[in-house]
């Protein structure tokens, strides 16, 4: 059977690929794209959301405020999606079903279903773990994007980088995830 990766192992490998990702192009930080996405998609449905206005510092333009930040740069990937960060994101989904596809090692049984603690507190149907998974990375997503940035670009890239936003956000995680874990799981002790 073959091993995993130790903690230092995966954090030192975490740490390198961080620091080549913004030694050859920019820090790693991928919910912007989620914004480009619904850009897209929006833009599909009205064809008005994003126009191309030379003058522009970027080249295009957007009614919407959100969109048009920064000179234009969100409506600029809307309209040309073929980014870095676009290709970032799809790369790693693509990596991710490769690997699973294609690596020996498999995760034994138990880790492949809820922890006792999760069992003890909610049961074993997966639907419920499945819903609250996605209720908590939509709230941790959401106030991500209202610190301007996302988890990866807060605590991985912006803790590489001695950010203090990256450092707030890592504390605002973890002070309230802490509680919350405490009083979700409270029944899991027993």
């Amino acid at each position: 059977m073959e091993e995993r990766w130790n903690w230092l192992a995966g954090g030192l490998a975490l740490g390198l690929t961080c620091l080549l990702a913004v030694y050859m192009i920019k820090p790693i930080g991928v919910s912007t794209q989620y914004v480009i996405l619904d850009g897209i998609i929006w833009n599909a449905v009205s064809g008005d959301i994003v126009k191309k206005v030379p003058k522009a510092p970027k080249g295009y333009s957007s009614p919407n405020p959100y969109l048009n930040k920064s000179g234009g740069k969100y409506a600029k990937n809307i309209a040309k999606p073929a980014n870095y960060g676009f290709i970032f994101v799809l790369s790693m989904i693509l990596g991710g079903i490769i690997s699973s596809l294609t690596m020996a090692w498999r995760p034994p049984a138990s880790d492949r279903t809820a922890p006792p603690v999760w069992q003890k507190s909610f049961g074993r149907e997966p639907v419920k773990r499945y819903i609250f998974t996605f209720i908590a990375g939509l709230l941790v997503l959401y106030g991500a994007r209202l610190a301007g940035g996302c988890t990866s670009g807060h605590m991985i890239s912006g803790m590489m980088q001695t950010s203090l936003s990256g450092y707030l956000f890592a504390a605002g995680v973890f002070g309230s995830g802490i509680p919350l874990a405490v009083i979700l799981f409270k029944n899991g002790d027993k």
